[in-house]
């Protein structure tokens, strides 16, 4: 267990950096798509195979991200 961090400012300080943000952002995509999947599958009304849980998690993280970003865009432009 010493490949761990023994605390978490040097995680914080990684999704802080401006280095390799895209890499990250797919990883935490991914981790999310993981944890909700199952929660997707649950919720469903109808029998849903594993692969169509994902999609629809990947389908709906892909939207808020997309929500959230041009959230940002439109109430501070100056910063694109």
């Amino acid at each position: 267990m010493e490949y761990l961090p023994q605390n978490f400012s040097e995680v914080f300080s990684l999704v802080a950096s401006k280095r390799n943000r895209i890499p990250l952002n797919l990883f935490l995509l991914l981790c999310f798509n993981v944890l909700l999947a199952p929660a997707v599958q649950a919720a469903a009304p109808v029998e849903l195979s594993r692969s169509a849980s994902y999609a629809i998690t990947l389908l709906g993280l892909v939207t808020l991200s997309l929500c959230v970003y041009l959230f940002v865009v439109i109430f501070q432009p100056e910063k694109f």
